[in-house]
Parts: C-alpha cells; sequence; structure tokens
C-alpha cells in the first residue's frame, strides 16, 4: 500500500507540472527580415546609432494595438522610427493555453550604419 501512495503522489505531481506548462503564456514574435524599418534620413546624415527597446501589445489576428518606448537609443528620429515601423509590421501571435491570444512582445531594434 506504501509503494501505491508514491506512485499516486508522483504521478499527482506530474500531472499538476504538465497542466502548469500546457498554460504557459508565449509571446508574440516577428521576422525582422520580412518586416524593414526604413532608417530616418536625418538619422542617417547625422550618423546616429543605437537601439531602441520597446513593447508591443500584440492581438490573436498579429496586428499591434498598442506600443510602448522602454529604453531609448539615445535619439528622438530612431525611436520614432522604431515604434512606427515595428507597430506596422505583421506578428506572430502569442498564445496562452495553447491558442492564440494577445500578449505583450519585447522588441530590441538596433540601428547599424554600414
Amino acid at each position: 500500500m506504501k509503494n501505491l501512495t508514491v506512485k499516486l503522489i508522483a504521478a499527482m505531481t506530474l500531472a499538476t507540472a504538465a497542466g502548469a506548462t500546457f498554460a504557459a503564456e508565449v509571446p508574440a514574435t516577428f521576422d525582422p527580415k520580412k518586416c524593414a524599418v526604413e532608417y530616418p534620413k536625418a538619422s542617417l546624415m547625422n550618423e546616429e546609432q543605437g537601439t531602441t527597446s520597446a513593447s508591443f501589445l500584440v492581438s490573436a489576428d498579429g496586428t499591434v494595438t498598442e506600443s510602448k518606448l522602454e529604453k531609448s537609443s539615445g535619439f528622438k528620429n530612431l525611436d520614432r522610427a522604431a515604434l512606427k515601423g515595428l507597430t506596422a509590421c505583421k506578428f506572430k501571435p502569442g498564445t496562452k493555453d495553447g491558442a492564440p491570444a494577445q500578449t505583450w512582445a519585447k522588441v530590441d531594434y538596433a540601428w547599424k550604419l554600414d
């Protein structure tokens, strides 16, 4: 009987862990190769570079419904262009409980001159 109790507890623990994993939220993503953001002309002329960090609220259909700047590149033109350009991109929706759902996605967009 003691053996049966241990196996039952182990099975319940595994079932709980599997349920917690299934209930996890997976954030939205996007393919940067399919989503080009235009470098602002003034920033090109001034040789501005940096990384803009932003968060995007992505709906279950992959469209951005809200955006916010998390960390500036140090240049307002680059930050505005990143927010505007990435908001127009089509994201792969995130999931909750395995189904497409509205989730936040964090994106670090690096501005580099060649």
